[in-house]
């Protein structure tokens, strides 16, 4: 016979973030502050069901297998459920684990359709996925009057999968997407393969700070590519650090991110208790992060985690789980996708250069995954979004 826990025993919460290189460690920063925040205000509200909240973070350092680790680890601790995960190679890992031994997992941030090799009880994603973004950020380049677009990519699940949305999508509107292999072309080589390409855009479908930040220094220092496009949709722009490396060269270079057109009233509150968190300006992720342990927590205060059962308001508005074709875990449905960049004139402030169109959401909520082509494979690494 099960004796229940003590009213004030801790409720554990496994979280999940790379904090170490090679992972993006901006980007588990600020998850994790997202994370803390959340945590922080339901223990402050009274816990769950009078239960104070522990949060026990363990660092990815964007290694799947560490992940896996991690979730075995958390499980023995006895956590009610995992949160978090920046890269999509990790969260894959993960959820696999997580499905596998029983724990429900809330991905935050991980964009990849195939989390999973199919259907998961257990598992449930808060970001869009990859085949509705990037399905955004190619009508954005097509709308700008890009049809011949390179890209400069490493071997991963997650980039080869960008590239195959990319390539469909833009296909519709009458463009191409040439393949640069950074594995073979320095920076130096990849300006020159850009020279004779006839290119107009090159995506940095890449690793953070390297090699993404030598190759944008080699082309905007190469007067061959004056006015190339430079692109990044996984969000590598969206961090400090991006602008502190590149300065001025690291302006107006495209990138994804999941925040409302206009921050409603929760969204300005948590953005400003995050900045005062992180001592800077808090990063799509953070909300992310924070819309995670909300949601989470609603969905804890019930016996048994079910999702299709879970509403929450978050910080970018209503969050429900559904099940969509081609995509194996519970996915949440409207969050906002735009495309941004850092302003030439003022590197410091965000432009808002395209958000997708209403009607084109529910359609990527219908179609789910079918651009995605092959499903990913667990032995791929390499990080990514």
């Amino acid at each position: 016979m099960n004796t229940p826990p003590s009213p004030h025993e801790p409720l554990l919460i496994g979280a999940l973030a790379p904090l170490t290189r090679p992972g993006w460690t901006e980007a588990g920063r600020h998850l994790v502050a997202g994370l803390e925040l959340a945590v922080d205000e339901v223990n402050d509200a009274g816990g769950i069901g009078g239960r104070p909240v522990e949060l026990l973070v363990r660092d990815t350092a964007a290694d799947p297998g560490r992940a896996t680790a991690a979730v075995d680890e958390l499980a023995g601790l006895g956590v009610a459920a995992l949160v978090g995960e920046y890269h999509s190679v990790v969260a894959r890992a993960a959820a696999a684990r997580a499905e596998a031994v029983g724990v429900p997992f809330l991905c935050s941030s991980a964009v990849l359709d195939a989390l999973t090799d199919g259907p998961a009880d257990r598992v449930a994603r808060l970001a869009p996925p990859q085949s509705r973004g990037w399905r955004v950020y190619a009508d954005f380049l097509a709308g700008a009057g890009h049809r011949h677009v390179a890209v400069a990519t490493q071997p991963s699940v997650y980039w080869a999968s960008g590239v195959r949305i990319l390539r469909g999508r833009l296909a519709e509107h009458g463009g191409s997407v040439t393949e640069l292999d950074l594995r073979e072309l320095t920076p130096v080589a990849v300006c020159d393969e850009l020279a004779g390409l006839g290119a107009t855009a090159l995506l940095l479908l890449a690793g953070h700070p390297d090699p993404a930040v030598p190759v944008v220094r080699a082309v905007r220092g190469d007067a061959r590519l004056t006015g190339m496009l430079l692109g990044a949709p996984a969000g590598q722009p969206e961090f400090t650090e991006w602008v502190s490396l590149l300065g001025a060269d690291g302006a107006g270079i495209p990138f994804l991110r999941y925040l409302p057109e206009r921050p409603g009233p929760l969204a300005e509150r948590v953005g400003k208790a995050l900045r005062e968190r992180l001592a800077e300006a808090p990063s799509f992720v953070a909300f992310e992060g924070y819309d995670a342990v909300l949601v989470l927590a609603g969905a804890l205060r019930s016996p048994g985690v079910s999702w299709p059962d879970v509403t929450a308001e978050g910080t970018r508005g209503p969050v429900r789980f559904a099940r969509t074709p081609g995509i194996g875990v519970w996915q949440s449905t409207g969050m906002p996708v735009q495309v941004a960049d850092r302003d030439p004139a003022e590197p410091g402030r965000f432009r808002v250069l395209h958000t997708e169109p209403r009607e084109q959401e529910n359609g990527a909520q219908e179609n789910g995954a079918q651009e995605n082509g092959t499903p990913a494979t667990a032995s791929s690494t390499g990080p990514g979004r």
